[in-house]
């Protein structure tokens, strides 16, 4: 009796373990954000001022107003330790230069706003490319602070010894842009909802996805490290799962398409135990090609997942006659021939260059 409690015990803080695994894979999409339309407001320069030297015996000092200080620049960041963009707010304004004054004291300088993003950060307007942000430490400058004005010191001439004359400061740049994050990876496991992704990137990589044996189990995409002898690392992406309509928005959308393009190859992870996981395939290119012609013809490979289920050795065979790309037969269950897909995917790395 004593050892059944022990055992409900574990039981129930297994239980209790998966819950918090599925609810904290749910607050990590909350906070996970790939896309902001952002309102960047440059700081105004400051002022010039409009002044007269004078002190005692000294009644024709001339101008002495000084100019106003530049107005702060907004900055985009790039910082690893970033990995979403739900920090990002919606707007950002810059800080106004301070104004000049006499004794031809020039305003301050306003310090520059930054905003933090992560790497792989893309920098729209109306649709044309700004900036390609896939370095720590990046800068891109998105909006200038306006000049400050000149003091009335400034317009002193032969001419006129005596001027009067001061201008305010220039206003900020002011622009809208959008940023969208791409993931930064070599290669993507592509697949439809409960093909086994996220499993098969536990079992390849260091990465720990939320898994379960429901469909859309993986709400953001989640990058693997996979380790090889010589000390090559390469980044594996599971992306959440299509289904067909993708490109049209349904389902998860085409929120995560985009978290493929920068992807060297591609991985398509098919469901052996469904019924014709040839028609996956099918799928799965059309939906990729709606949405970039470009990406399925992209070095790829059939990871023929979920071997391990009875159904799967007879639809392998199928397959095989039905495709001419690389086939690999594994389990992400047992880890049965994950080794010859590691190499695989080494090989395809080295053959084929970065996509532009």
């Amino acid at each position: 009796m004593k050892l059944l409690r022990v055992h409900g015990l574990l039981l129930i803080q297994r239980a209790h373990k998966h819950r918090a695994a599925r609810l904290s894979e749910k607050k990590l999409s909350r906070c996970f954000v790939d896309h902001r339309r952002v309102k960047v407001v440059a700081g105004s320069g400051g002022s010039g001022a409009s002044s007269f030297h004078s002190e005692p015996r000294k009644e024709w000092g001339g101008p002495d107003g000084g100019d106003g200080g530049a107005g702060g620049d907004i900055i985009i960041k790039v910082d690893r330790q970033v990995k979403s963009l739900s920090s990002v707010s919606a707007v950002y304004r810059g800080k106004d230069g301070g104004a000049g004054s006499s004794k031809n004291c020039f305003g301050r300088n306003a310090s520059p706003t930054y905003i933090s993003v992560p790497v792989g950060t893309l920098v729209k307007e109306e649709g044309r490319t700004l900036a390609d942000l896939a370095q720590h430490g990046q800068l891109y400058a998105v909006a200038f602070g306006g000049s400050g004005g000149k003091g009335n010191r400034f317009f002193l001439s032969n001419e006129n010894r005596a001027p009067l004359t001061a201008t305010p400061g220039e206003k900020g740049q002011e622009r809208v842009v959008q940023l969208e994050l791409h993931t930064m990876a070599h290669a993507a496991l592509v697949g439809f909802p409960n093909a086994g992704k996220s499993s098969l990137l536990r079992t390849i990589s260091n990465a720990r996805p939320a898994v379960a044996a429901y469909p859309f189990t993986t709400l953001k995409p989640h990058v693997g490290i996979v380790r090889y002898r010589d000390h090559e690392q390469l980044a594996v992406a599971d992306i959440p799962g299509l289904i067909p309509g993708a490109h049209l928005n349904r389902g998860l959308g085409i929120s995560f398409l985009r978290h493929i393009e920068r992807c060297r190859v591609l991985l398509f992870v098919l469901d052996m135990s469904s019924a014709e996981p040839w028609e996956q395939l099918q799928q799965l290119c059309f939906e990729l090609d709606q949405y970039n012609p470009q990406l399925s013809h992209r070095p790829h490979a059939i990871v023929a997942n979920k071997m391990d289920l009875p159904e799967a050795r007879k639809n392998l065979e199928a397959l095989r006659s039905r495709v001419h790309q690389t086939v690999i037969p594994v389990s992400a269950l047992t880890g049965h021939n994950t080794a010859q897909l590691i190499l695989h995917l080494r090989e395809m790395y080295d053959s084929y260059p970065t996509p532009r």
